[in-house]
């Protein structure tokens, strides 16, 4: 019979090994672990959590299931994990823009706190974001279409997928560091931004790496610079912001996180974080990921709780600087 209270999973977990250590243990398999990906299956998040879910299942001896809950921008998935039962049995990869902006944004639409209703669990990806151009902007680097943006307030314009995502913010904190104002043009998703800048619809466009490597390396989008401080393997001529004299240490991030609903058991939560920081050192794992312009993940539970604590205290500045709203 499976355990059906939260304790019971960590007590057979803690009684697998002697004295407790229990991190080759398997899994008990009552029943299948879901992992909750709160988009539509296709994108880059859905891609990740299935690479780790597959090779987690295989260290815990376990069915790891990938169930897609899409809606409201990632919330409903991400608010099914936080009501479900804390028993290890249900993750979910929670995203930046649910788990650290959204509810900064428009509070209305959380009926849960992120911060507080789901248990950091270990760090999925993170993944610098790319600033490209339209070809025929007068402007082959950053630091040209600085000038161009300080000779003329507002004649330029820049796209992201929406208002108050990683990419929106990100722009707004380099707008903000350099002095300069440049009109922000949100579209309802990814799939026609490019089109639009390829085609001089739109000057500048604040792309996630998968989206923008391919049309950088094809050479029909001009990159002026990725949102990190140090360059990305798959596009070294890129320059990073944060190293750039106006930018320096300028770094934000797209990213997932794995996440349980708060009240898993500590021992539950370890035992998952020491498994997924394995899987993310397998080389195959890197490889895919790093094709995808996506770093894979380290660190503790308690370092990825820290972290998106100190992502929403820097994000909440940027919006209310910005004066950002849904």
């Amino acid at each position: 019979m499976p355990p059906t209270k939260p304790l019971a999973l960590a007590a057979l977990l803690a009684a697998a090994l002697p004295g407790g250590a229990f991190a080759q243990a398997a899994w008990p398999a009552g029943k299948a672990i879901t992992l909750i990906v709160p988009y539509s299956a296709g994108g880059s998040v859905d891609f990740n959590a299935r690479l780790v879910a597959t090779k987690l299942g295989e260290r815990l001896k376990q069915s790891v299931v990938v169930e897609n809950v899409a809606g409201a921008g990632g919330v409903i998935g991400v608010a099914k994990a936080a009501n479900a039962a804390p028993d290890g049995y249900t993750l979910v990869a929670g995203p930046d823009s649910v788990m650290a902006i959204g509810r900064l944004i428009n509070p209305a639409a959380f009926k849960f706190d992120p911060l507080k209703d789901l248990a950091p669990v270990g760090m999925l990806n993170t993944a610098p974001m790319v600033l490209v151009a339209r070809p025929g902007l007068p402007a082959q680097n950053w630091a040209e279409f600085v000038r161009l943006a300080k000779a003329a307030p507002g004649k330029y314009n820049y796209a992201t997928s929406g208002v108050g995502t990683v990419l929106h913010l990100a722009m707004e904190l380099i707008k903000q560091r350099e002095g300069i104002f440049v009109t922000h043009v949100p579209y309802r998703g990814g799939a026609q931004i490019a089109t639009d800048v390829i085609g001089n619809q739109i000057d500048l466009a604040m792309l996630v790496s998968t989206s923008a490597i391919p049309h950088v390396a094809g050479g029909r989008l001009k990159a002026l610079g990725e949102t990190d401080v140090k360059r990305l393997k798959a596009l070294p001529q890129v320059p990073a912001f944060g190293e750039m004299p106006g930018l320096k240490g300028y770094s934000m991030l797209s990213w997932t996180g794995i996440f349980a609903p708060a009240k898993t058991p500590a021992p539950v939560v370890q035992r998952l974080n020491e498994e997924l920081n394995a899987v993310l050192k397998d080389p195959e794992v890197r490889a895919k990921l790093e094709e995808q312009g996506a770093l894979p993940g380290s660190g503790s539970a308690e370092e990825l709780g820290k972290f998106v604590q100190a992502e929403a205290e820097r994000n909440q500045k940027i919006v209310q600087a910005a004066n950002i709203k849904e």
